[in-house]
């Protein structure tokens, strides 16, 4: 006999039980073993989140991945992720708040998205980031008056979504998660 499992009661939408219900029609199995794979699948990608002793820096990479959903589906403020990856945390592994607000508006509100990024990057030197260095651009020139031209704007001005959240990743993965890894190899050394 297989491992114990236990009977559980969820709320679905009618569009979202359709669905499930022609996906198990369609692989020729059950409704439940289409949830279950779902659950399984789910739980695998936020590993990280269901295991207390990951904190800090180390969540970054979940938050970057499936922020989107996450932020979309359970309605994450910056309050609550800085509570989420900073509680318990020692200072060099803390998120800086200013990150974690970066975080929690990625893929929501681009435009500010993008502005707040830019500012970040004025005061915290990853400027390249911003204006899009970070993903091999270069867009950090001088224009006539003098302020910095940005390649993420195309001719009307209007940011590019998936470059502003590229120029996020990057900025984010270089400060928190790469970072790390160069220190911990020198310090091995």
């Amino acid at each position: 006999m297989g491992p114990k499992k236990q009977a559980i009661s969820v709320r679905v939408g009618e569009a979202d039980l359709a669905n499930l219900r022609k996906l198990a029609k369609r692989l020729g199995v059950r409704d439940s073993d289409v949830i279950r794979v779902a659950i399984k699948t789910l739980l695998s990608k936020w590993a990280p989140l269901h295991d207390n002793s990951v904190r800090g820096r180390s969540l970054v990479p979940v938050f970057l991945e499936n922020g989107n959903e996450l932020f979309r589906h359970f309605d994450l403020d910056a309050p609550r992720l800085d509570s989420i990856i900073n509680d318990g945390v020692h200072d060099e592994a803390r998120v800086e708040l200013e990150d974690i607000q970066l975080l929690s508006m990625s893929g929501i509100q681009r435009s500010y998205l993008r502005w707040r990024l830019e500012q970040v990057g004025n005061s915290h030197h990853v400027n390249g980031y911003a204006n899009g260095q970070g993903n091999g651009q270069s867009g950090n020139s001088a224009n006539a008056n003098g302020s910095h031209g940005n390649s993420d704007l195309n001719a009307n001005g209007s940011a590019d979504g998936a470059q502003v959240e590229q120029s996020l990743r990057q900025y984010l993965y270089e400060k928190y998660v790469h970072s790390r890894a160069e220190h911990n190899y020198a310090t091995t050394k």
